[in-house]
């Protein structure tokens, strides 16, 4: 299972500080069969709890996802700045899965190259713990 994130993202991610680990924890989660929400199309909104706190004042994630292969969190939110997505942004977020999660290997490589996405490593994740 290979884990990405896009820059928006990543951005999110270090503005909350949320870590790699706790991103590779949540498709541990989801490989394990504990989704919060199925939005169809190879796109799962995934809750994660802020520091000290448990998930349902967290934040919500929004993921590319597709069993046993990739994931890609796209986007990211506080519960408290918004409500749930709405109908034309989770139809625009099945045709981005469509196209990302189809992308071939030799084409992923060079958006990691171009650093459109960053990959999630277990040992960059136990790195930044040390």
């Amino acid at each position: 299972m290979r884990v990405f994130k896009n820059v928006r993202f990543g951005r999110f991610t270090r503005k909350e500080n949320i870590s790699d680990e706790t991103l590779l924890a949540v498709v541990k989660r989801i490989e394990s069969g504990l989704v919060d929400a199925d939005l169809g199309g190879g796109v799962i909104k995934q809750r994660i709890a802020r520091d000290g706190q448990g998930k349902s004042g967290g934040f919500r994630t929004l993921i590319l996802y597709r069993k046993a292969e990739r994931a890609f969190f796209v986007y990211g939110f506080a519960k408290s700045n918004r409500g749930n997505v709405s109908n034309e942004e989770a139809s625009a977020l099945k045709e981005l899965a469509d196209n990302v999660l189809n992308l071939s290997d030799d084409f992923l490589e060079e958006l990691l190259k171009q650093g459109v996405y960053t990959e999630v490593l277990e040992n960059d994740a136990q790195n930044v713990q040390k």
